[in-house]
Parts: structure tokens; C-alpha cells; sequence
């Protein structure tokens, strides 16, 4: 699906391609080598719900932004998640417990990243990949400070989030639950990104935003009242995958 936008200048084109891959790629590598090098480092798919998660928003949402164009920011999106979770396994991490399950939630997670991105190249030309910049940098922000400090920020503001309810669909499947386990986080991912192509088709008409808003908060309000399994406190879970990683030589 392609959304018109105008043609952007070649410095700016190729800043916001060299936007994405540092926001989607290189500093979620780097984090996960940050990870590793502490003095005891928990397995990484405990803690590579955020990771994964900001690296296909990162990538999936500035490169839709950038180029306008749907499809390519979900097979970057994709591409970018399948080349961390290889990146993850070079590190360490232990064998994806659920591989369908992992692929069905990026794939899901990316349209719905995707589908944000279109609209700001829709709505704002070639300004489009700086919102999107600054909303991954928002969301970023947030996450990151979630799982640093937990209890700093109330949870309705992190249900609020399309990154965190990637991250709670991301995590679940990364410790080995299907998708069920984390239903109500991927119904939001799934319905925002309907709710947000219907916007970008319907442009410049407003009345759809209302339709967005509407859908946002109300799926948002599902994530509150039907919260996924609390995998990360399952200790069973952890020791398991800690058993299962592999070790470096």
C-alpha cells in the first residue's frame, strides 16, 4: 500500500533512512551487548521484550514514515527483528521456545508500527519520519524507564503505549507462551493499525482521528482490564530459559 508523499530532499532522505537504522537497529544491538556485559546477566529473552520491541517500531515506523509506503516498513520491520533475534542468539540467547508464535506477534506488531508511519507520511510529507522520530523517542523514553525503574510510572500510562503492548506481546512469546497468553496486547496492536490506515485512506478528512482516539483508548482500556500472564515472575519460566542458554566459547 502506497500513501502519496512528496518527493523529500536527498539529505533529508538519506538522514531518515540513517535515522532508522540507528534507531531500529544499532542502539538495540548495542543494548543487548550493554546487557550481556553486566557482572550477571539474565537470559536475554527475559529482558528482550523491550529491545525487539523498539527496534521494529524504531525501523517499521520511520521507514513507512520516510518512503510512505506500507509494505516496506513492514518487511524492514521484519527483517530488522529476525536480524536481532540472530544478533540475540550470537550472544547467547537460548533457542526461540515458540518460534510461530514469535513471528505471528513481529508481524503484527510491524503492520500496526507500519501502518503510524504511513499516516505521518501522509498527513506530514516529507516532515513525516521526524514524527516519527520524535514519537519513537516518546515511547522509547517511556519504556526504557519502565523497565529500569518499575515503579516510577503508573501502569494506565504505560497501557496507553503501542510499544508497550508490543513489548508485552514480544515478551510473552519470547518465554514460550502463544499468542493467547498476551491476547489483549495484540487485538490493540491489531485493531490501532485498522484504525490508522482507515485514517491515512480517508486523508484530509478529520472525523476519522475521532475514530482513532475512540479505538486507542478503548483498546488501550482492554490491555488495562485483561493484562497478560505475569511471565517475568514465574521463576520456573526463567530457570528454564537460563538452563537453556547457550554459552559463548
Amino acid at each position: 500500500m502506497k500513501f502519496p508523499n512528496h518527493a523529500q530532499p536527498i539529505v533529508s532522505q538519506r538522514l531518515a533512512w540513517l535515522t532508522a537504522a540507528l534507531v531500529g537497529a544499532v542502539i538495540p544491538a548495542v543494548t543487548m551487548l550493554m546487557v550481556m556485559d553486566t557482572p550477571s546477566p539474565p537470559p536475554l529473552a527475559t529482558v528482550g521484550g523491550p529491545v525487539l520491541a523498539l527496534g521494529l517500531m524504531g525501523v517499521g515506523m520511520i521507514a513507512a514514515a520516510a518512503d510512505g509506503r506500507l509494505w516496506l516498513g513492514l518487511v524492514l520491520a521484519l527483517l530488522n527483528g529476525a536480524c536481532l533475534i540472530v544478533f540475540a542468539r550470537a550472544l547467547g540467547m537460548a533457542p526461540l521456545l515458540n518460534p510461530i508464535s514469535t513471528a505471528f506477534v513481529f508481524t503484527v506488531a510491524s503492520i500496526s508500527f507500519a501502518a503510524r508511519g504511513a499516516l505521518f507520511a501522509r498527513s506530514a510529507s516529507d516532515r513525516g519520519w521526524l514524527i516519527a522520530l520524535f514519537v519513537v523517542a516518546g515511547e522509547a523514553a517511556i519504556l526504557i524507564t519502565a523497565s529500569v525503574e518499575p515503579e516510577m510510572l503508573p501502569e494506565w500510562l504505560l497501557v496507553l503505549l503501542p510499544a508497550q503492548w508490543a513489548n508485552i506481546a514480544i515478551q510473552t512469546s519470547l518465554t514460550g507462551y502463544g499468542p493467547v497468553a498476551a491476547s489483549a496486547a495484540l487485538l490493540a496492536l491489531g485493531g490501532t493499525a485498522a484504525a490508522t490506515l482507515l485514517v491515512a485512506r480517508l486523508w484530509p478528512k478529520r472525523w476519522p482521528y475521532l475514530l482513532m482516539l475512540t479505538t486507542w483508548l478503548g483498546l488501550s482500556a482492554l490491555v488495562w482490564y485483561w493484562p497478560a500472564l505475569p511471565i517475568g515472575d514465574t521463576d520456573v519460566t526463567v530457570s528454564a530459559l537460563a538452563a537453556n542458554t547457550i554459552a559463548l566459547p
